[in-house]
């Protein structure tokens, strides 16, 4: 299987800014890799959300992709979101470096990404465990601060 590659530009309400960058390797795990700024310090929720509409800014992204109808949980959990890939960490100066490997969001096949989105929240994801009406949807990860539509990247 050849290596598919996707692309996201992440952009947000504020400074929110970044990019993103999806490998499919050959066994089947997709790299997702990247930076992005203008984050407060700390932890924030990182989702794959169902829909690639940003028509009302990261609002419209939909739900997190969930095409099993599993419960909100961690990126290591049996139950969880496809969608769910846990927390990206900003340092004191408001930038992340993302490198997540993940097995649940192909770029290719039945439950491919491409055209979702991906989405930054303001606060961290309690990973379904908070115990927060949220938890078991959401994670209670807050707003959301920051996203781009996952596109097919020029092989140029």
């Amino acid at each position: 299987m050849a290596t598919v590659k996707a692309v996201a530009i992440i952009a947000g309400d504020s400074s929110v800014r970044g990019s993103l960058q999806f490998i499919q390797e050959s066994s089947g795990v997709t790299h997702v890799k990247g930076r992005i700024t203008g984050l407060t310090p700390g932890l924030h929720g990182f989702h794959i959300h169902a829909l690639g509409d940003t028509t009302n800014g990261c609002i419209s992204t939909g739900p997190h992709f969930n095409p099993m109808k599993k419960d909100h949980g961690a990126p290591t959990d049996a139950e969880r979101h496809a969608g769910d890939l846990g927390n990206i960490v900003a340092g004191p100066d408001g930038v992340a470096e993302v490198s997540i490997r993940d097995t649940q969001i192909p770029l290719s096949g039945q439950h491919s990404i491409l055209g979702r989105a991906v989405v930054v929240h303001a606060d961290p994801d309690d990973l379904g465990r908070g115990g927060h009406e949220l938890s078991k949807t959401t994670g209670n990860a807050g707003a959301r601060i920051g996203c781009g539509i996952i596109g097919l990247q020029s092989s140029v």
